[in-house]
């Protein structure tokens, strides 16, 4: 979001007052940095069911009064039982989502920021859907966040400490978390504690405890009115009783000068500065609003669950006193008046930690929030290609871009990409994807946006251009990286020349051609970038993918060919460009479409590089086609449906090759392949991952297909990567396992760019073929189709 948001919804709920009242320091702090924000209330429980609220605070009231040890057992659990927690978390966020869908499309916010657990879930089960398309953020009161505090698909977690901060990531890897100021309204801050004593018609002097153990006014109220009263030194203990009229009736009844009991107060900024000590026992709204006025907080008895764990995290970063019984608590008090140095610098603690940020500040960061996104198991279609590498053949795709422009040096083209990466990288969902190996189980997608451009940027330069091409064969014959998200760029600076180009590779997982030319030209170039229109995709009907089913099965195995074997380490790269307006002319005179022409100068290089090709002799090649459908160019993710091609390779003239080729070109669709093989590729992903793998690794392969050709949509528009043009690129094609050969096409600005691999072990030089291709042409051109 590049400006402040209209609307901002809170999800909240009722159970007890705590995520009330942070709520309304996120609402304070709102107006505060948009003036005129139009700021919601959503109450997750009640949005759940009328009769949720008053069961849902029954049971927590319940539980701790009379069960902890059953509210402990369910704590206890979630962290213990991983499988547990994630149960849990799915049912509420399912529960939880569908019933605050319609109250959000009516709100249609801009930021969306959660204070209660059930509301993340659901917001987390809206965003897994891809239901819910603004920042969303949530503010966790609790000093200990467990396990149904954090989830991976908020944007942000803002946290009590450095502590929690720690305890949120053992809670939930993926989630993204910083620690805040205690989100408070802003009359809790430190304060004249004379003048609130007088407003209170307390007196100004004499060591003042204050007993708050949250509205409900539950736990241990009266045991640590006890244990304070026989502290000597305690001038007055100070008990808030909230809506606890029955508590506040027991204590006066005490027959004690020195206790004031007091029911729900509306002042309470005025009474926590009227303390020197803050007693509690949860660890949530009321320990915060102490620690911002500046006051020493004790946690006496916490209550169970969350509670105690709050309360020991709270001790843990020196912003409490834990006092585990009655005797503690009277220790420390008779301590702390007898030696006030030390409930100074508890106070001093506390003020310190409050001073570190301003609330309205990280409130106001929320807009400017990159999407998040946790893990998630990869599609069918993309773990395909996580199964089909293998240890000598890497699967990724990827480009060189030629650039054009003013001369500069290497270092000022490093800063001018290492910019852009910088600014634009963590935003481009395909680029801040890393990949999760788990062994047996599919592999995921972790969400990674902490991109340094230096992990994914290297410059190298060269002088001549056998030294420039050595350089792209080693950049493209290692496999990228996958400790980080799997892309890689290198920029080659040939001195001699002064020619300039990006390479880039990416794991083939992390999308298709479409999608890594759609992110790419996101990341480097100048805008604007329109985005695409998904449309509806063609629908799978079943008679059309059994026909294709037949199609395939009664295709067999791949002619024989030269060009396979086992896989060596042995790797060549070489590329072309041709006059994209003479390829349209040549292909209208022709009469064949633009693919088909390409796809025909193909089969005419093969033909040629063959050592003795046969009359009638077919190569078969795999063929991707783009069936992206309702997904837009810049989706993540391989939108494709491969069909085989037998590819006439034998003497025959051009002319005959090329009607051939596009006689060839029509049949898939005809049979049903395309169809076919997405069905096919989509139910491979309900079989268990090692035999999803096993079938993958036995598709993708030589006995198949001889060669992976693909010719990808282009743009004819000119891009610009600062003054630099992009003014041409050639496709890299990953290869297959036993197939030595892999050609990819795409037309850009003026040119049409061939780019060639080839297993040097297998197959000749990419060079070799790159000649070939160019020969086939110049021979078209011509006219000569002999």
């Amino acid at each position: 979001m590049t400006v402040q948001p209209r609307r901002v919804l809170l999800v909240s709920a009722t159970i007890g007052e705590g995520h009330n009242a942070t709520g309304r320091a996120v609402a304070e702090a709102a107006g505060r940095a948009w003036p005129g924000c139009e700021v919601g209330w959503l109450d997750a429980l009640r949005a759940m069911g009328r009769w949720v609220p008053a069961a849902f605070n029954w049971i927590y009231v319940t539980n701790v009064e009379s069960t902890p040890w059953l509210y402990d057992f369910f704590y206890a659990s979630l962290w213990r039982y991983r499988w547990f927690a994630n149960g849990s978390r799915r049912f509420v966020g399912a529960w939880s989502g569908r019933r605050l869908r319609r109250a959000i499309a009516e709100a249609r916010p801009d930021l969306i920021v959660s204070t209660y657990p059930l509301g993340t879930a659901g917001l987390d089960w809206l965003r897994r859907r891809g239901e819910l398309d603004v920042p969303v953020a949530a503010v966790v009161s609790d000093f200990s966040p467990h396990p149904f505090w954090v989830y991976p698909e908020a944007d942000l977690h803002y946290v009590m400490s450095e502590a929690s901060l720690r305890e949120m990531r053992r809670a939930e890897p993926d989630a993204v978390g910083a620690v805040c100021v205690p989100p408070v309204v802003s009359a809790f801050r430190p304060g004249d504690r004379a003048a609130a004593r007088r407003g209170f018609g307390l007196p100004e002097s004499g060591f003042t405890v204050l007993v708050s153990c949250g509205s409900l006014g539950f736990g241990s109220v009266e045991r640590a009115v006890d244990a304070a009263l026989r502290a000597e030194g305690v001038a007055r203990v100070v008990v808030v009783c909230g809506r606890n009229d029955a508590l506040r009736e027991r204590l006066a009844a005490h027959d004690e000068e020195r206790l004031v009991a007091l029911g729900w107060v509306e002042d309470m900024p005025g009474l926590v500065t009227c303390a020197d000590v803050v007693v509690s026992n949860a660890g949530g709204a009321t320990a915060l609003e102490a620690l911002a006025c500046g006051r020493a907080v004790i946690m006496f008895e916490p209550i169970a669950g969350h509670g105690r764990a709050n309360a020991e995290l709270m001790a843990e970063a020196g912003l409490a006193e834990l006092c585990p019984g009655a005797a503690d608590l009277t220790a420390t008090l008779r301590r702390w008046t007898a030696e006030p140095e030390e409930l100074v610098q508890q106070e001093q603690r506390a003020f310190k930690h409050c001073q570190v940020a301003d609330f309205t500040d990280q409130v106001a960061a929320l807009a400017q929030l990159p999407r998040h996104h946790g893990r998630r198991a990869l599609r069918p279609q993309d773990a395909f290609f996580v199964y089909a590498t293998t240890r000598l053949v890497a699967q990724q795709t990827g480009a060189v871009l030629r650039l054009e422009g003013p001369p500069r040096s290497t270092a000022e083209w490093r800063e001018e990409i290492s910019g852009r990466i910088e600014r634009r990288a963590s935003r481009l969902p395909m680029l801040t994807r890393r990949l999760v190996l788990r062994r047996a189980r599919r592999p995921q997608w972790a969400h990674d946006a902490a991109i340094e451009p230096g992990d994914h940027l290297r410059c190298r330069e060269v002088r001549g251009e056998q030294a420039a091409a050595q350089v792209r064969e080693e950049f493209f014959g290692t496999a990228v990286a996958t400790d980080r998200p799997p892309w890689e760029l290198l920029l080659l600076h040939e001195t001699g020349s002064g020619e300039v180009s990006l390479l880039a590779k990416l794991h083939h997982a992390l999308g298709d051609g479409v999608a890594v030319t759609s992110t790419l030209l996101r990341l480097l170039t100048d805008g604007p970038h329109p985005a695409s229109t998904p449309g509806s995709g063609p629908k799978r009907r079943p008679v059309e993918v059994a026909r294709g089913l037949l199609s395939l099965a009664g295709a067999g195995r791949a002619p024989g060919s030269a060009w396979t074997g086992p896989s060596t380490v042995n790797r060549s790269f070489a590329g072309l460009e041709l006059p994209a307006v003479e390829v349209r002319a040549c292909a209208r005179e022709l009469g064949v479409s633009s693919t088909a022409l390409l796809l025909g100068v193909v089969a005419e290089a093969l033909h040629r590089a063959l050592p003795a090709p046969a009359p009638g002799q077919r190569f078969r090649v795999m063929v991707p086609r783009i069936a992206r459908g309702e997904a837009g160019a810049e989706a993540p993710g391989n939108h494709t449906a491969s069909v085989s091609l037998d590819l006439p390779v034998g003497p025959m003239p051009v002319a005959r090759r090329l009607s051939a080729v596009s006689a060839e070109l029509g049949k898939p669709d005809r049979t049903g392949q395309p169809a076919a093989s997405g069905a096919v590729l989509a139910a491979l992903g309900a079989l268990p991952a090692p035999l999803h793998a096993w079938i993958v690794r036995r598709i993708y392969q030589r006995r198949f297909f001889g060669a992976v050709v693909s010719v990808l949509p282009g743009r004819r528009r000119p891009a610009h990567v600062g003054q630099a043009r992009l003014a041409g690129v050639l496709p890299v094609l990953s290869l297959a396992d036993g197939v030595g050969i892999a050609v990819g096409a795409i037309s850009w600005a003026d040119h049409v760019g061939f780019g060639v691999t080839t297993d040097t072990g297998l197959a000749p030089d990419a060079a070799v073929l790159t000649a070939h291709l160019r020969a086939a042409f110049d021979d078209l051109r011509a006219g000569d189709r002999r």
